[in-house]
């Protein structure tokens, strides 16, 4: 079974690679697809983020990366056959987040979403967290 793991990636942050890495052993092939939210500006060139995503990929023989401009996320998926969406959840807070659309993905298209549930170690990580501790000026000691 095709599954797609699509997100932002802005930047693509471990949370982001343990999803991936946990998908790939579940799945037949996973499709990483760099998606554009209109709702975010991105920080990072859409080239860039694909580059870090192929580079976490190298070693899993069964993911794919792209990227999607325009339209609905059940457009790609209808486009290049994919039944089922991955969505890591970090807390509550996400799944309220990623449950209506998964309801309206479904009612849509069909398509299913599998959730999986953030690494304990890993579930503090946001990509809006990396980008602003990584503008932050060092504490002088």
């Amino acid at each position: 079974m095709r599954a797609l793991f699509p997100g932002s990636f802005d930047p693509v942050t471990q949370g982001h690679k343990d999803i991936l890495r946990r998908a790939a052993l579940l799945f037949d092939e996973v499709v990483v697809c760099v998606m554009f939210n209109s709702n975010k500006t991105g920080r990072s060139p859409v080239t860039e983020r694909l580059d870090r995503l192929c580079a976490a990929a190298t070693d899993l023989s069964n993911v794919t990366v792209d990227s999607h401009t325009g339209g609905l996320l059940v457009d790609y998926c209808r486009r290049v056959g994919i039944d089922v969406v991955i969505r890591g959840v970090r807390g509550v807070a996400d799944l309220d987040y990623e449950m209506p659309m998964a309801r309206m993905n479904h009612e849509l298209a069909g398509v299913e979403t599998f959730f999986i549930a953030a690494d304990p170690a890993l579930a503090h990580i946001s990509s809006t967290l990396v980008t602003t501790m990584s503008q932050q000026e060092p504490v002088p000691k």
